[in-house]
């Protein structure tokens, strides 16, 4: 018996293979440009591009909660954005592959880093504030790809009618929210904030283009013949 979700008019552009496919192939390019990334360029020399505005921004440890909140808002997302017809699916995830490449050129190109607060404190946003930077070394900063991929999630939802406009413009806010967060988490600084969402919007408009969009979609229908024989 089908999940009754599924049946919902929301869910009648869903083709799951193709939306299990894409979905995972985003994830799978987004982990290898990140670590791929790190690996290659761990040793080089990272540029600090910290501004006097952004040491003013105050350090503020609860905010943990957004910035590893938004992990569970972009699986939703982007759950969503496979569920649309396939010339705006395609688009959305040909522009999201775009600007993973793009970020993999930055990484090697302009490697960033950031000196980090000492954390002292002993609250449960502290201790999270701690694992953060044990697990997540200040490299790969530049654009942002938290604030990118949220912004993607603003991106694939704000034009949709068949989502509800109240969950749109949730989207929207978490989007900016996310943003803020990566600033009073010491995560990146603004020059990161603006290039992710600057280089979202730019590779979203590129996808736009039937031509480049044509490609992605080749390379999709070429790998889902392959493996869905």
């Amino acid at each position: 018996m089908k999940c009754r979700l599924m049946k919902s008019p929301l869910f009648r552009n869903l083709d799951l293979k193709e939306a299990a496919l894409v979905s995972a192939l985003a994830f799978l390019w987004n982990e290898a440009v990140y670590y791929g990334a790190r690996q290659i360029a761990h040793s080089w020399y990272h540029h600090d591009i910290t501004s006097s505005i952004d040491e003013l921004i105050p350090f503020l440890p609860w905010t943990i909660i957004i910035y590893f909140g938004c992990y569970l808002f972009w699986c939703v997302n982007y759950f969503l954005c496979t569920a649309q017809d396939k010339g705006e699916r395609d688009r959305f995830f040909c522009a999201d592959f775009l600007s993973k490449a793009i970020c993999l050129v930055f990484f090697l190109l302009i490697p960033t880093t950031n000196i980090r607060p000492e954390v002292t404190g002993d609250s449960i946003w502290d201790a999270l504030m701690r694992l953060l930077y044990q697990i997540d070394s200040a490299d790969n900063l530049f654009p942002s790809i938290h604030c990118l991929v949220s912004w993607f999630c603003w991106i694939g939802l704000r034009k949709r009618k068949d989502i509800p406009a109240g969950y749109r413009w949730f989207s929207f806010l978490m989007a900016v929210a996310v943003c803020i967060s990566t600033l009073t988490t010491r995560q990146h600084v603004i020059i990161d904030v603006v290039g992710g969402v600057l280089l979202a919007e730019i590779c979203y408009w590129i996808a736009g283009n039937a031509k480049v969009c044509r490609v992605y979609s080749a390379g999709i229908a070429w790998i889902k013949g392959k493996l869905f024989k």
